[in-house]
């Protein structure tokens, strides 16, 4: 509609700013919510780091999960930057173990309260390893997390990998350049 004194080029900006703005406004949104889920993201990985160093993951798979640990009192776990598990599998893994194979169960309800690997309900098996701590739900998901952002798939490890490891500890980092 035009007004006295008005032509069609001065209507159409004004509805083009309004569909823009509305763009920017959708556009801005998006924006936030993905850096609102990266941050949290970030912060589940995070945490999957700090189970991983206190529930005794490291102790067999190594600090950097390439099966290569420190002390020869545990048992050798599998390179875990090789493997090709999904995160069903690896959630599957951490809270059911397996069975003679010295991965321990980290979910204390594994098998007597949540099914494991299709078998019923019932009693665990004999030949599990023992267990460090239990995990809780949020702390397995957020291992496995980890492992997906930072483990599988990466290959070499980097020197910036060693000091997000050890927190800025660059004497333990030498070897990583």
């Amino acid at each position: 509609m035009l007004y006295r004194g008005s032509t069609d080029s001065d209507v159409q900006p004004k509805a083009h700013t309004g569909t823009l703005g509305v763009a920017l406004v959708i556009a801005a949104a998006a924006l936030a919510f993905a850096s609102a889920s990266l941050a949290q993201d970030e912060a589940i990985v995070k945490f999957g780091l700090q189970t991983w160093k206190t529930a005794g993951c490291a102790d067999c798979h190594g600090p950097f999960a390439n099966g290569e640990q420190d002390d020869d009192d545990y048992p050798a776990g599998p390179n875990l930057r090789d493997i090709k598990l999904d995160a069903p599998a690896l959630r599957m893994t951490i809270r059911c173990g397996r069975a003679g194979r010295a991965m321990p169960s980290f979910d204390a309800g594994a098998y007597t309260l949540r099914p494991c690997y299709g078998r019923p309900l019932g009693p665990a098996p004999d030949n599990l390893q023992p267990t460090p701590r239990m995990l809780s739900s949020e702390e397995i998901d957020a291992v496995v997390a980890y492992l997906q952002a930072r483990i599988i798939g990466r290959g070499r490890i980097s020197r910036e990998e060693c000091l997000s490891y050890y927190e800025g500890s660059a004497e333990l980092c030498e070897d990583y350049k």
